[in-house]
């Protein structure tokens, strides 16, 4: 084991230039780190950056009426990874019982820094009844330590708030420059380039490893692994969010799809489950939609072969899906991929058979969704199927609480839109052990 991490040490030294440090430095200033995808999104939070104000209620805004719902409702929830009967009928006795709020909170996944809770976060679980938390920025205090920050956080989420349905905790632990959690019980997790360069076995028996490192701090989802497809070296440099990180797997779908489905079963098999993403792919793109807006893919088209990782894992039954923030006007000319139908619902949920989890990347600090308002973001999120927002900026999370509780209210088929992506959420619940 010591003469493997020296020779990843070798490789992670050659990978990491001068020129990709410094811009890692730059990047390292946002919330999310060098590229949510971990999302959050195409994002990996890192360290925060978000003003911490005093918590108060959600201020009153404009009732919002949601977007046309996609041509068909979301896939049924029974058919989710990991669900069955048991699952289904315990899922929706627990919907049944839920108040309109609870629902909102299952669908949503609101940020709590991993050094310990803010006002803000607390807030959120509190008051709001968010019923699932990502563990966001930086800690070197290791197993023990950060496990009782979890602990701490995730007992928030009380039997009398969420009917008795405790939380997904997720963090973004890829490897490389998007390593949340470290220290000691901890490995140093190397780039995914370097872990494209390993036997698929042994990359399977590592991540099983770091999967089990996870469990042991108290987090049951891993916004990870990416499998977005970067055509080659020579372009990784210019692809801002990925490339320049070292975060791709390989330089061809089939490269990225062997190691990073044996990451993703590394992980399932330590208990904690995987987030592919950031679908339809960030590998192609220039620019990071974490700190820039207008960043559009002009290139991938609905059945791209580079899609084909993605297809892979859900095939492999992968129970997280994530998706990119980035536009892509080839398969859809009129929205951005978190609030297309034609992306969330369509070709995750159709072209993939996709019945799990589909996860937005943050979309409350990325610049890139900023021309929208966020009181609609998560009204449009779930409109267009998805089944959980990410916030990786607590203060902002009540504006997307309060839009969608108030979409809701004024449209009943966004009502039953977020009664679908709840029941979806409780049933991987119940499969998982989280409901009592």
């Amino acid at each position: 084991m010591v003469q493997k991490r020296r020779r990843w040490g070798v490789l992670v030294a050659a990978v990491a230039a001068a020129a990709l440090v410094a811009v890692f430095m730059v990047v390292l200033g946002n919330n999310r780190g060098p590229s949510p995808a971990a999302g959050p999104g195409s994002s990996a939070p890192a360290t925060s950056g978000a003003t911490t104000a005093s918590p108060s209620p959600p201020a009153s805004s404009p009732s919002t009426t949601s977007a046309q719902p996609p041509s068909a409702s979301p896939a049924p929830a029974s058919s989710a990874p990991g669900g069955g009967k048991g699952s289904d009928s315990v899922a929706k006795a627990k919907l049944a019982a839920m108040t309109l709020e609870q629902k909102v909170g299952q669908v949503l996944m609101v940020s709590s820094p991993v050094t310990g809770a803010d006002a803000n976060s607390l807030y959120a679980l509190d008051t709001l009844q968010v019923g699932n938390v990502f563990m966001k920025g930086r800690s070197e205090a290791g197993v023990a330590g950060i496990s009782a920050e979890v602990g701490s956080v995730a007992g928030h989420v009380s039997v009398a708030r969420t009917a008795g349905v405790r939380p997904f905790v997720a963090t973004d632990q890829e490897g490389g420059f998007v390593q949340i959690m470290r220290g000691p019980g901890f490995s140093e997790l190397p780039q995914a380039i370097v872990q494209g360069q390993l036997p698929v076995p042994a990359l399977l028996a590592d991540a099983t490893d770091w999967g089990q490192q996870l469990a042991d701090a108290g987090v049951n989802v891993n916004l990870a692994p990416v499998l977005d497809t970067v055509p080659s070296a020579e372009f990784a440099p210019q692809n801002a969010p990925i490339g320049a990180f070292g975060r791709e797997y390989g330089y061809t779908p089939a490269a990225v799809s062997s190691h990073g489905i044996a990451f993703a079963e590394g992980m399932a098999a330590a208990g904690v489950g995987a987030t592919v993403k950031h679908f339809p792919g960030l590998g192609r793109v220039t620019g990071n939609t974490d700190v820039s807006a207008g960043v559009v893919d002009d290139t991938t088209v609905r059945n791209d072969p580079y899609i084909a990782p993605f297809r892979d894992a859900v095939k492999a039954g992968v129970p997280w899906l994530m998706i990119s923030n980035a536009s892509y006007p080839l398969i859809d000319p009129n929205a951005m991929a978190p609030f297309s139908p034609v992306i969330v619902h369509d070709m995750v949920r159709g072209d993939l058979g996709f019945k799990g989890i589909v996860v937005s990347d943050d979309i409350c600090d990325a610049v890139q969704v900023s021309a929208v308002p966020v009181s609609k973001r998560g009204v449009e999120f779930i409109a267009a199927g998805g089944t959980m927002a990410l916030c990786t900026n607590q203060a902002l999370l009540p504006q997307l609480y309060q839009g969608m509780v108030e979409a809701a209210q004024n449209d009943t088929a966004f009502a039953k839109q977020v009664d679908a992506a709840a029941l979806l959420v409780l049933v991987s619940k119940a499969a998982g052990g989280l409901i009592d």
